[in-house]
């Protein structure tokens, strides 16, 4: 079989459709009788692809340019890359596949032709220990039928990435064995709305009872490539559980630009442009959407039973929200909790910057100033690249160094997903570290201070012990924590404890809230208009400044 609908489709797929189209065929069949929404879809198999080989008699050619690639120093990576990705580009799809593939687009279109989003899903991909996250390619808003075989060829090319083969190698996986498998969805009009990444536990920790989901207006390239910093929203599932209020926090990112689909003489099928100042002060979701999508990532969880990675989508015109994409998380479920390794600092220093910490890792280092991953030489793992933004084209440096600082990005970005995959410390979204960093600096950078990673001039002096909790004895009396920063809540509740005991809640307000409730309540009478800036830009998107608090 050439072509499967996703109404042919279940997770025990893998092999025939790739992860990525398996579990958006399962979802559609099992998930949408409770309330979860799937755009319809159809994928390419397996067996199409290996046909394809085996009629433009490239299979062999293909091993033989992979067995040329230098497994030392990866020196040759590139022009293996290109290799391989222009044989199959100049290949050409048989009569039969080309004809299947428009006639399961007609059947999904209807009598109009419409967008769709054309999606790679390796064989190899969207398992529980190798997400190939980012690593081929993706082609949105599609119209037509020419251009959608062009785009499944790009996509059957993308297996040959440089980024896609560097991961098979270094994840032990033969490049012969996996086939590609191109998804054909029903395109969401999020350029219109807005969309996301979701986790179905807290991604740093793996704290196991919150759900984080992170969104930007527009379409979902600029989250997942780390392009802008997000909006985040923290869900609390036993509250969902119970129909409580779930949502424990929201952190407003700015969001300063929207992927939108590009006018139909331009080029390229999508253009970025600057998100008006209202849009970036205004989250992108509201209460009640987010407990939709809350309840949904709870459904996706529970089906799969593990925790799960997803996308999500909302269409501009009809309003309506979409699930897109889910595969299991990656670094957490194998992990195991009852060893820690815990970090702490010995001395201050001089901030840098700050942004979101992925890992809860210290690491001294060299700042190598970077803007494309051309321009890296000689990395080791004491470089700590400092960049604006990671995309997949980074991931063959990655695995050099011990860490990674950007100014854009969120803990859903790719940059974050590939540094906790390969335990690397990261730092992203600070906004301006290639700013305040100089090329050649020591610098330390702490990602063991809670949800914010903060970067240090110099090198500063630092503790690294692990803890074996499964030797500890509990007493007969209770031992509850001491809270005074909320940051560090998730981290700490895999220590043996019987609760919390104490809040110290001038702590949280000076450390969390960052005001003093007076300044909230009598904000118009404040003489200070620097302190006044600084608490309008804390609260942007409330309506009243002491729903804020």
């Amino acid at each position: 079989m050439l072509i499967k609908k996703f109404s042919q489709i279940g997770i025990s797929d893998i092999s025939a459709v790739g992860g990525k189209n398996a579990s958006l065929g399962e979802m559609y069949n099992q998930l949408a009788s409770k309330g979860v929404h799937i755009p319809n879809g159809f994928a390419t198999t397996s067996t199409a692809f290996w046909k394809f080989l085996r009629q433009n008699d490239i299979q062999e050619t293909l091993e033989n340019i992979i067995a040329g690639l230098d497994r030392i120093d990866y020196t040759n990576l590139a022009l293996i890359g290109e290799r391989a990705r222009s044989l199959i580009l100049k290949s050409t799809f048989s009569n039969s596949f080309s004809k299947a593939i428009g006639k399961a687009y007609k059947d999904l279109c209807g009598e109009e032709e419409v967008e769709v989003a054309v999606r790679s899903s390796a064989t190899a991909e969207d398992l529980p220990d190798a997400s190939f996250a980012g690593q081929h390619d993706t082609h949105l808003n599609i119209k037509g039928e020419v251009a959608l075989l062009e785009a499944v060829k790009k996509c059957f090319a993308s297996l040959y990435t440089d980024r896609a083969i560097k991961y098979r190698e270094d994840k032990g996986f033969l490049h012969k064995d996996i086939a590609l498998s191109v998804g054909v969805q029903l395109m969401v009009r999020s350029d219109k709305g807005c969309s996301g990444v979701g986790f179905t536990i807290e991604p740093e920790s793996g704290f196991e009872n919150t759900i984080l989901l992170s969104g930007v207006w527009g379409l979902g390239e600029n989250i997942v490539q780390g392009t802008v910093n997000p909006d985040e929203f923290f869900v609390f599932k036993p509250g969902l559980r119970k129909s409580k209020f779930p949502i424990i926090q929201k952190k407003m990112g700015d969001k300063k630009l929207t992927m939108i689909y590009a006018p139909e003489k331009e080029k390229a099928t999508t253009l970025n442009i600057h998100t008006p100042i209202e849009q970036q002060n205004k989250y992108v979701l509201t209460d009640e959407e987010i407990i939709t999508l809350g309840k949904w990532a709870l459904v996706i969880e529970e089906h799969y039973k593990k925790p799960m990675d997803i996308e999500w989508a909302k269409d501009g015109i009809s309003n309506t929200l979409f699930i897109t994409q889910a595969r299991p998380e990656t670094v957490h479920q194998n992990k195991n909790k009852q060893v820690r390794i815990e970090y702490q600092l010995q001395e201050k220093g001089k901030i840098l910057a700050q942004g979101n910490a992925v890992g809860s890792k210290i690491k001294v280092g060299i700042a190598v100033l970077l803007n494309s991953p051309t321009d890296a030489k000689d990395l080791t793992s004491d470089s700590i690249i400092v960049t604006d933004t990671i995309t997949p084209d980074w991931d063959p440096l990655l695995k050099q160094v011990g860490g990674i600082i950007t100014n854009k990005g969120g803990r859903t970005s790719h940059a974050a997903i590939v540094a906790r995959e390969l335990g690397v410390p990261a730092i992203v979204g600070c906004g301006n570290a290639t700013e305040h960093i100089t090329n050649g600096q020591t610098i330390t950078m702490s990602c063991a201070q809670g949800k914010t990673g903060y970067i240090y001039s110099g090198k500063l002096s630092f503790e690294e012990r692990e803890i074996d909790f499964s030797g500890i004895r509990m007493p007969d009396t209770e031992v509850k924590f001491i809270l005074a920063d909320p940051e560090s809540a998730f981290q700490l509740s895999f220590y043996p404890n019987n609760g919390v005991g104490l809040l110290r809640m001038e702590f949280i307000i000076t450390h969390l809230v960052q005001i003093h409730p007076m300044a909230l309540i009598k904000f118009d009478e404040l003489k200070d208009d620097k302190a006044k800036k600084h608490i309008e830009k804390l609260t942007a998107g409330y309506k009243k400044r002491d729903v804020f608090y």
